[in-house]
């Protein structure tokens, strides 16, 4: 049951990102299920894995690399369904703890949770990139098959 209520909560919440973001409505679903399936390997990797740094790199493996091919698909942007797909990702919360730390004078768990952001937010920049990546060498691959033939 716990899960159920993890997709929903996060396909509802990349949708409505993407209606923040403008998104075309027709992709506004598409977006919400690309951040869900994100959500959902995040969060059965972390509880599995106990890495949450390893539980977004993959995440956000599989939202850079379905985004990709969604754009392709339906020929529009891939910012539309990655930025959307990212958002629950984002650890928003731990960067606020790590400034509330800071102002509260406790200067070790600040830094703490500020080195962890970070990780977090280098995995999510790692799994963006790395996707675009795959995505030139089986571009490359599928194109020197066509040259060939």
């Amino acid at each position: 049951m716990e899960i159920i209520g993890q997709l929903i909560t996060s396909f509802i919440a990349t949708a409505a990102f993407g209606v923040i973001f403008n998104a075309p409505k027709e992709t506004l679903v598409k977006c919400g299920l690309v951040g869900m399936g994100g959500w959902i390997i995040y969060y059965l990797a972390e509880k599995y894995t106990g890495d949450s740094v390893l539980a977004t790199l993959g995440a956000t493996l599989f939202v850079g690399i379905v985004s990709q091919e969604l754009a392709k698909f339906y020929k529009t942007p891939v910012i539309i369904f990655s930025v959307a797909g990212i958002i629950p990702l984002v650890p928003g919360g731990l960067a606020y703890d790590t400034m509330r730390n800071f102002v509260e004078d406790d200067y070790y768990q600040a830094l703490a949770l500020g080195a962890k952001v970070t990780m977090l937010s280098g995995s999510i920049a790692f799994g963006l990139v790395f996707s675009e990546v795959i995505n030139q060498v089986v571009r490359k691959i599928r194109g020197s098959k066509v040259l060939k033939v």
